[in-house]
């Protein structure tokens, strides 16, 4: 059994409570937060606390709070020598205290507290500056269904930098097509077989393989004309970086 303390009420602290609860092999002994009230509703399920120096000993703390907190919080755990892991994927491993064993438990996936997560499809990247940490929290990510991916700091930063592409990006993206088909009336939802498409192709072939379209074939006179229809000057300036990324990977010329 592996006893887990959460600190932080945010996203991603929420659905690692969700699964580990869930599991026999681990236990939740506490949730801290500075404010009890987003816990509140989980206060007959386990022991919430937002007195940091309340901890008690945990086999692993996790630090789910925001980049810029992590090495505060850090800081102020009443205690030493002891596993403690943040779950961003931009904040350096040292930055968190190194009175405490330090490693990472990174989850690589995009969450939303009314969204339910399906751990066995989120990859977590686990960084460790201790080799004797590793083998608890590869066990820790398995025993909720997680792939585990062992990375150092350069590639955790990548990855992170690559799933703002793929994911925040992207969802703009999203945004700005919701917005011109409702300039028209016209139903988003008729995109969404195209959406999942899109996704589906990359699975067997490269995003370099799997690009299509007018930027790719150069062909102008669609390309002149979807500005014209673009009334948002941002949304046209997207358009023509989008256009000019697309057509020199693939060697072709505005």
């Amino acid at each position: 059994m592996i006893s887990v303390t959460l600190i932080g009420a945010g996203n991603v602290a929420t659905h690692f409570y969700k699964a580990f609860r869930k599991a026999e092999e681990t236990k939740v002994l506490q949730w801290y937060n500075r404010s009890l009230k987003s816990l509140q509703m989980h206060k007959n399920e386990v022991e919430i606390t937002s007195d940091i120096s309340t901890l008690k000993k945990a086999d692993i703390y996790i630090i789910c709070v925001s980049d810029d907190a992590v090495a505060e919080v850090s800081q102020q755990l009443p205690f030493k020598n002891r596993l403690v892991v943040h779950t961003s994927g931009s904040v350096n491993i040292h930055d968190l205290d190194k009175k405490n064993h330090r490693g990472v438990f990174y989850p690589l996936q995009t969450f939303s507290k009314e969204a339910e997560i399906d751990f066995s499809q989120v990859p977590i990247c686990i960084e460790v500056l201790e080799k004797s940490t590793f083998p608890i929290l590869k066990e820790l990510a398995e025993i909720i269904g997680s792939k585990v991916h062992r990375i150092n700091g350069d590639q955790r930063s990548a990855l992170h930098l690559a799933a703002v592409f793929v994911n925040n990006f992207t969802n703009q993206l999203y945004r700005i097509a919701h917005e011109v088909t409702e300039e028209q009336s016209t139903d988003f939802n008729i995109l969404k077989p195209l959406i999942l498409e899109t996704a589906r192709k990359i699975e067997t072939l490269s995003p370099y393989l799997a690009q299509t379209g007018p930027a790719k074939r150069n062909d102008k006179k669609t390309i002149k004309k979807h500005l014209s229809l673009l009334n948002n000057e941002m949304h046209k300036k997207v358009y023509e970086l989008l256009t000019k990324s697309i057509q020199e990977t693939h060697g072709k010329k505005l």
